[in-house]
């Protein structure tokens, strides 16, 4: 009878390493799947960012040896805070739009609009934005899900009908990259309209 429970002993604490080490492999596979899954999120979403043309209009334009191109050290970073503007032309005939030169500041019907700082700067950018404020930021057209709208040229109406994992890998690329420190301004409003509060 000894016998039997020394050996049942041995194997029931075979079976309870056999468990822990189990249980060990699966957290652990857990956890790096986790990382790529991170890794693979950041992937996607460079991908789509980059595919949608993002940086047309968040990256400011500089003059190269060939015209304009955007200015990489600036990625993402929205308006230049130091470019100051003169008053936007007003909409003529059946132009009713303007654009400055660095494709960063619009102007229509709807004012003067200046596209956001989009880099993880905990000032001036989305890094003290959460996953959930950017998904709502898209859905709803409103700043951090419930701010001001989100003006004109912003493809909002289009880019809210992606998936939801789909605007979490954007968010995830865009607090990959290199934080820019640039305080855009606040959106202007058309002429002859009270300013917004």
């Amino acid at each position: 009878m000894r016998g039997n429970q020394v050996t049942g002993g041995r194997a029931a604490r075979r079976a309870a390493l056999a468990l822990f080490a189990a249980a060990w492999g699966a957290a652990s596979g857990a956890s790096a799947q986790g990382a790529a899954g991170s890794a693979d999120a950041v992937k996607r979403g460079e991908y789509i960012v980059r595919s949608m043309g993002c940086a047309d209009c968040h990256t400011p334009n500089k003059m190269g040896p060939n015209g304009p191109e955007p200015d990489q050290t600036k990625w993402l970073s929205g308006h230049p805070a130091e470019m100051k503007l003169p008053p936007a032309p007003a909409p003529s005939g059946p132009w009713i739009a303007s654009v400055a030169a660095t494709m960063t500041a619009w102007s229509g019907p709807w004012g003067t609009s200046f596209t956001a700082n989009l880099t993880p700067d905990k000032e001036t950018g989305t890094g003290q934005w959460t996953e959930q404020q950017f998904v709502d930021t898209i859905r709803s057209g409103r700043h951090l899900g419930r701010g001001r709208e989100i003006l004109p040229p912003m493809p909002w109406p289009a880019i809210r009908n992606m998936t939801d994992a789909d605007l979490k890998a954007i968010f995830a690329y865009l607090q990959s990259i290199t934080p820019v420190k640039n305080r855009v301004p606040d959106p202007l409003p058309p002429p002859g309209a009270p300013a917004a509060k």
